[in-house]
């Protein structure tokens, strides 16, 4: 095939993906997720193969750059994964802010109260 028809294929996959990708729902994403990374680890495994096999060392160059994004593509599906089943978890995780300063000590009369000192107040607290 000819460059400008491979670089064709290339645009229209990308535009394809993008498309499909932006219409699942969020309930289909983490099976479509766990899909991905299982081809993505067979491409890793694949690339790997190629980078064993290689001679010349452009094919050599562009294959170890195959195994580099494969890798950051398969361990990225895992983390969105993991994000997405932790949405859809029981439970959730509570982060418990950090006391510091007055807040820790007992600090001043009022402070953390509606109508307490100005630096005291609770945060996000309205005016």
């Amino acid at each position: 095939m000819s460059p400008v028809a491979l670089l064709t294929v290339v645009v229209l996959a990308v535009f394809v993906g993008f498309e499909v990708v932006s219409k699942v729902t969020s309930k289909l994403h983490t099976p479509l997720m766990s899909g991905a990374n299982a081809i993505h680890g067979i491409i890793l495994v694949g690339a790997i193969i190629v980078a064993g096999q290689a001679s010349d060392p452009w094919v050599l160059g562009i294959a170890l750059l195959a195994v580099v994004l494969a890798t950051v593509n398969l361990v990225g599906g895992f983390v969105v994964t993991d994000r997405m089943l932790e949405m859809f978890s029981g439970h959730r995780r509570t982060h418990k802010p950090v006391q510091t300063g007055a807040a820790k000590t007992g600090g001043t009369p009022g402070a953390g109260q509606p109508g307490g000192s100005a630096a005291g107040g609770a945060a996000g607290e309205s005016l």
